[in-house]
């Protein structure tokens, strides 16, 4: 288990995390058809030629799956009950074949659960930059967390 317990978090920690992924045609054709997204932008490559683009885009729903899977090992893995909603979910800039992206995430809000005394609620900022260090994505997701043992 790597996540922490809602003890263990603090208001304002920040997390930096490790692992880098780089995001291929193949990861952006999966996601799109196993959620039957036919929109162009994602899956035609001559229409997106005439597009201000140029390129395929990757599906928006690609890159929220990253940057808050990317987060869990760090914050949730083992100690979470259950992902509680996504807010505030924004993509500044487009991601492309080819970009590789990271993960920040930082600790907005802690709160006792009124109605499950062994958890606990925790929001977090999850922020993804690519290579070039431009912000792709944000969103605020908000976990019930398990408290330490007894």
């Amino acid at each position: 288990m790597s996540g922490l317990y809602f003890e263990e978090f603090s208001l304002g920690q920040t997390f930096d995390h490790p692992i880098r992924r780089t995001i291929t045609e193949t990861d952006n054709v999966l996601i799109t058809t196993l959620t039957h997204n036919p929109a162009s932008l994602h899956l035609d490559a001559e229409y997106m030629k005439n597009t201000e683009f140029g390129k395929p885009l990757v599906n928006s729903c690609l890159t929220l799956s990253l940057m808050v899977g990317i987060s869990v090992n760090d914050t949730t893995h083992g100690t979470t009950v259950a992902n509680l909603g996504w807010d505030e979910v924004r993509f500044p800039k487009p991601l492309f074949h080819g970009d590789t992206i990271r993960v920040e995430s930082e600790v907005l809000e802690l709160r006792e659960s009124r109605s499950r005394p062994e958890n606990g609620i925790v929001t977090f900022a999850h922020r993804a930059y690519n290579q070039h260090n431009e912000l792709v994505g944000v969103c605020k997701r908000t976990a019930l967390m398990l408290k330490k043992p007894a």
